[in-house]
């Protein structure tokens, strides 16, 4: 083929006027917006090497916010505060309430307790005397007969003593009662108990005596058995804790408030011989 042959162009067409002018428009406001941007922009940009974080909304509008949640959290705080307070006032008055009750209730048994043991010991003392008073009016021989016993009875009774005085007068009034009824507690006129004949004798005289025979055995000066003087009170048991007495009325023999079998009897020293003896007059 000759190198001046035709060979066809593979080469597009050109494009016509209208469209070359549109595409060159167009082209030409890209370029002018890209100006713009680049024109409003720092003179050098420089690449971005790090996050930048959205700034807070406002400030006052932060510490707002801020305040009030804390004042939220102090009311929970005040309330939960107050719960805690209520609670435990509940709670202590319901203990104090517990503790009185425990307390009262204690008070009521102790002093039941003291009652009883009062009471019992007031039963074995009076056991005690009863026992110790039957002892001493048992009769001395194995066998007697009743006439015996009365004329043995008349015969102490009409013994005369040789008292004086005052003490001439605690020994009659003793002696004028022989034969009246034996009663616990009792002080007369007709019935007695062993300390309650005693102190009526005294009284007589002007003598004021303690109640109880305990007190009796050392109301006076304490006394040999063996230098006993008519009016001198004999007792029975430990001086201070004596639990019978009576009034010697000369003669070896003494009168006294034995038990509810017996009565007030006048009796031989030798029968069942006293503890000690106190001297009054």
């Amino acid at each position: 083929m000759s190198h001046t042959a035709h060979i066809p162009s593979h080469r597009k067409p050109r494009q016509s006027a209208s469209k070359t002018a549109l595409r060159a428009g167009v082209a030409g406001g890209v370029l002018s917006t890209i100006a713009v941007a680049g024109a409003a922009g720092p003179a050098q940009a420089e690449p971005v090497t790090q996050t930048i974080e959205m700034p807070t909304i406002t400030a006052g509008l932060s510490t707002t916010v801020a305040a009030s949640a804390q004042a939220t959290q102090q009311v929970a705080l005040d309330l939960e505060t107050r719960a805690n307070e209520e609670a435990a006032a509940t709670d202590a008055a319901k203990k104090a309430k517990k503790s009185k009750a425990e307390a009262v209730r204690k008070a009521e048994a102790k002093k039941k307790a003291e009652a009883e043991a009062k009471a019992k010991a007031e039963a074995a003392e009076r056991a005690s005397r009863t026992a110790a008073r039957t002892t001493l009016s048992a009769p001395s021989g194995s066998s007697s007969s009743s006439s015996g016993s009365t004329a043995a009875s008349a015969s102490t009774v009409s013994y005369s003593s040789s008292a004086t005085g005052s003490a001439a007068s605690v020994v009659a009034f003793v002696q004028s009662h022989v034969g009246d009824a034996y009663v616990s507690g009792g002080t007369g006129p007709n019935s007695w108990d062993c300390s309650g004949l005693v102190q009526a004798a005294f009284r007589t005289v002007g003598v004021d005596l303690p109640r109880v025979s305990q007190s009796q055995s050392t109301a006076g000066t304490q006394v040999s058995l063996s230098n006993l003087q008519p009016g001198d009170i004999l007792y029975w048991g430990g001086a201070g804790s004596a639990y019978h007495v009576g009034v010697y009325v000369g003669g070896g023999q003494f009168v006294g408030a034995q038990n509810s079998s017996t009565g007030v009897v006048q009796r031989s020293l030798d029968y069942d011989p006293p503890s000690g003896a106190v001297r009054v007059l």
